[in-house]
Order: C-alpha cells, then structure tokens, then sequence
C-alpha cells in the first residue's frame, strides 16, 4: 500500500472534485477520514503540519471511559467511552492494551468509595468489560507498587483500563483510511475556504508547505477538526466569527520505570488541583501526568509551564519513595485539549453531543467537530459523517466501523516497541535483514533500528526528522537528549531514502536540535 506523499499530490491533481474534505489530520480528522472513506466517499484529508503532531501524539496514552467523568455524574459520557474503548481493543489489538491501575488509599472510607466508583464502572462497560475492580489490602498494595508510601496505607484498589500508542494510531488510521481509496496529505496548509454563489462552502485551497504548490479542490462538503485550531479556520469562513474553543494544557513528565516499581500503573484521583494524576507504565519507562492548566493562546509546540512540572513532582513525592526530582526527567511535553465553550446563535445549527464536544454547521454549511477526545474519535467521526452526508446531500451510506479492522491489526503479542508494528512486522524485519547497516540500532541504550526509518520514508510518508523520532518511533518523548543524538544519523538515512542534499540535513538536524529545548527541563 502506497502511503507516500507524492502519492497523495498525485491523486489531488487528478481528482475534479471530492465528496469529503476534512481539514485536520488528528485523532478525529483522521478518524473522519477512515469512517467516510470506507463507506465509499472521494474522501481528502489535509494536515498544515505532520499527522498527529498536536495535541493528539501527546496525550496520557490512555484508552478509558473515564474515571472522572464518572464522579462527575456524566453517565452518557462514561457509557459511550466505554463502549468505544471496546471496539478500539477489538479493531486494533496491536496499539491497544489492558493496563492495571491501582489507587492506594489512606482512608478506609476512601477505599471503599473508589471500590462502589470501580465496580459501577465495570458494570457500565458490560460485554466490552476488560478487567475486575478489586480491594487490595496493604500488603497487595506495596507489592503492586513497591515505591509507594506506606505511612498510613490502608490499602487501595485494582482496576482495569485501557493503554495505546496515540500517534502510531494515528499513522495506522491513515494508513486505514489510504486502503479505503482516501487521499492523505500532510504538510498542507489550507488558506482559504471557496464558495458557490449562493455563499456556500463548495472547496478550499491549499499550499503544499514544503514545495511551494498550490492547489484548488472542490468538494461536496468541508470538515474542520482542527482540534485547538478550529476557530482558525472558522475565521477563513466568517472572519467576524468569535471564538469557541478555549484551550487548556495538559503536561507530562517521563522518567525511567525503577520509580514506580512493576507493571501496574498508579491513580491519584484526587489531586491538590482537583485533576487525576496517572503514573503508567509505557515503552519502557514511566509517564506522569496530567495537569490541567487554562490557556487563553494557542500553539502546535506548547511548552509545560514550571508551575506544572513542579506540581506532578510534588504529587509523585507525596506517594512515592525516593521520588524522581528534575534531573531525573528524561522528557516533558505538552498537550493543548479543545475544550468546546458554549456558541451564540440559533440552536439548531449547532449540535451538543455531549458536554465533551460538538457539532456545529455553519451557515455556509462548513462542518466543525470541536472537543472530544481520543478514546471516542470513532463515534465522534461517525457522526460527522452523518451530518456531512445530510448537509451536502450524498447518497447514504451507513457506518462500518464498528467492525473495521485498523491497518496493523495483529493478534500477536511482540516484546518491547515492535508490538505496535501488528503485522507490518514481518515485512519490516525482512527490510532490516537486507544489510548489516539496515539492522544496526540507532542508539546503544534503545531498540529502534535504521530500517526503521527507512520503512517510515517508504510506507508511513515521513517528511521531517521530527516526524520519525517524535511520532512513528517515540524516542523523543521518551528520552529526549538521546533522541538528540541520533538526529545525524536519521536525517542522512532520509537523505538517502528521500533524495535529499546536505543542506536539508544540516536544517533538519538544526530544527530538530530547536525542537529538543522544548522537551528537556
């Protein structure tokens, strides 16, 4: 399967016009992508940067129905996650997994408050269920997590939830969507939004940012999901348009697996600023996090704030024995969620789905999915489909996603990162065994080896450095300066793949050498 930019360019000068253009290459353009091309939609996808490289490579790496939610009161909301982590864990086993999370309690009360929480939870996730909440005992407790604090452990309860690899999702919905017939691009910058005379949306144009093309494409209907940048392209629609997304960041640190102990995972549910704190297992190395901090700007690399390093420092030494301090921090990152805040106007033209996000058609019938999150972007891309098909009057087709298979899909169970390859591992091997250079590593310390970059030139339309380390491998977000150190050696690999000269090695190297300082303390 061709997953090639030039194939993407290719398709677009040849097409006259599409069924359906989304805007925003994330978890839900891309999720749109797969729902509409596989009922057999002309389906175009176009993202201003890389596939993922917001908020969706970024997030906590968890596929729940929502713990917090939950004590919220937002059944409706807890219901469909769970439904939908589900379906994840059944169409993409190879990125998906069950994970143990444990809450150690110091309250008697408390412990049994979270253990009523637990098992209404278990009970809501019925057939799809994955795991059975249980009470541990002290002893159970320290011997799932062997660095927690012990003063005053009365015990603590197990739970079940689900674990991914967001951006190799991703990739692999790309990838799925491609299969279907759709035509992806990233590194496409869309600049304005055409209409027909009767002011409605009927195409956009758009600039291939990395060789200077533009193109014009005409399309039946026009999806903006965007994520933190919706109102962006709103403005391209209705430049009087008002703001209705306000963001709010969501900061992690990745330290080495030794401070949390085993492969269980650890919940705080109620944090000094009210947010669940995770500590997860993930690739080998331990993720904490998250914040929750209200922005009022918005950007595609957000910096953590120190305020909020120093507050899940904090919270991991308030748990945890010979907690990590910051010199122990081997990466930081950031996330910037698409809170949807309330719209104006007729109430008809906006569909609250859920306090969790939106559907909103404008009055030149531009289609925007706003909010959400990445454990329902398959209903979220469900009923956008829904709503593009009645707007722009296509022939109705219903959803097949529901048992759709994701590219990758594998039952196997491969060690360390290979697992999230699913079945191109076979084929990937075999490129590595092509030449000792192919399976060389391109760090002693971590697995990932050369033939992995090439594999991602070839079939996962890398353009950038940044685009492998950072999302088709994950070496940035987990040790960020050895990433660095391996950058040289990346980018004259692509070179080589891509037909690239040294000076686009030396810039490369040079922004991915910038791109680093973001994710080191």
């Amino acid at each position: 399967m061709k997953f090639t930019r030039n194939e993407a360019l290719e398709s677009i000068q040849n097409t006259d016009f599409w069924d359906i253009a989304i805007i925003g290459g994330g978890a839900t353009g891309l999720g749109i992508a797969v729902d509409a091309a596989s009922r057999g939609y002309r389906t175009l996808l176009v993202e201003k940067y890389d596939f993922a490289k917001g908020t969706s490579s970024k997030s906590t790496k968890l596929v729940h129905g929502g713990v917090r939610y939950l004590a919220n009161g937002d059944i409706k909301l807890v219901l469909s996650a769970l439904k939908e982590r589900g379906l994840l864990f059944k169409n993409a086993p190879h990125v998906s997994f069950v994970q143990s999370f444990v809450i150690p309690s110091y309250s008697t009360f408390n412990k049994l408050k979270f253990l009523i929480g637990l098992k209404l939870y278990d009970w809501m996730a019925g057939k799809l269920r994955i795991g059975k909440s249980t009470l541990l005992n002290k002893y159970e407790v320290t011997s799932k997590l062997p660095k927690i604090k012990t003063k005053g452990l009365v015990g603590g309860v197990q739970y079940y939830d689900g674990q991914f690899d967001d951006a190799r999702l991703a990739i692999n919905l790309g990838q799925t969507a491609v299969s279907h017939g759709a035509t992806l691009l990233n590194y496409a910058e869309v600049n304005s939004i055409t209409k027909d005379a009767t002011g409605k949306t009927n195409g956009l144009s758009l600039i291939d940012t990395l060789s200077g093309a533009t193109f014009t494409i005409q399309a039946k209907s026009v999806i903006n999901a965007t994520g933190v940048f919706v109102d962006d392209i709103l403005k391209l629609d209705t430049p009087t348009h008002k703001d209705i997304v306000r963001p709010s960041q969501g900061a992690h640190i990745v330290i080495d697996k030794k401070f949390l102990g085993n492969e269980d995972a650890l919940m705080i549910p109620e944090t000094s600023d009210g947010r669940v704190l995770f500590g997860v297992p993930w690739h080998d190395k331990v993720l904490l996090g998250t914040t929750d901090t209200p922005l009022h700007a918005h950007q595609i690399e957000p910096r953590p704030l120190n305020e909020e390093i120093d507050f899940i420092l904090k919270t991991a030494n308030d748990y945890l024995e010979n907690a990590p301090t910051e010199k122990d921090v081997l990466s930081v990152f950031a996330g910037l969620r698409p809170l949807a805040a309330p719209t104006d106007g007729d109430s008809e033209s906006t569909k609250e789905i859920s306090r969790d996000h939106k559907l909103i058609k404008s009055t030149s019938q531009l289609i925007t999915i706003t909010g959400g999150k990445w454990t329902t972007y398959r209903k979220m891309a469900e009923e956008t489909v829904d709503l593009a098909i009645k707007t722009a009057n296509l022939s109705p087709v219903a959803c097949k996603t529901h048992n759709l298979p994701i590219h990758g899909y594998s039952l196997d169970k491969k060690p360390g990162h290979w697992q999230v390859y699913g079945s191109d591992i076979e084929p990937l091997m075999k490129l590595a065994s092509e030449s000792p250079a192919l399976g060389e590593k391109l760090h002693p310390m971590y697995e990932f080896l050369a033939a992995e970059v090439v594999w991602a030139c070839r079939y996962e339309m890398i353009a950038k450095v940044e685009d492998f380390l950072a999302r088709r491998v994950r070496f940035l977000l987990l040790d960020a300066k050895a990433s660095l150190e391996v950058a040289p050696k990346v980018a004259l690999l692509m070179a080589q793949e891509m037909g690239k000269n040294e000076a686009w090695i030396a810039k490369e190297i040079e922004d991915y050498t910038t791109l680093v300082k973001n994710y080191t303390l």
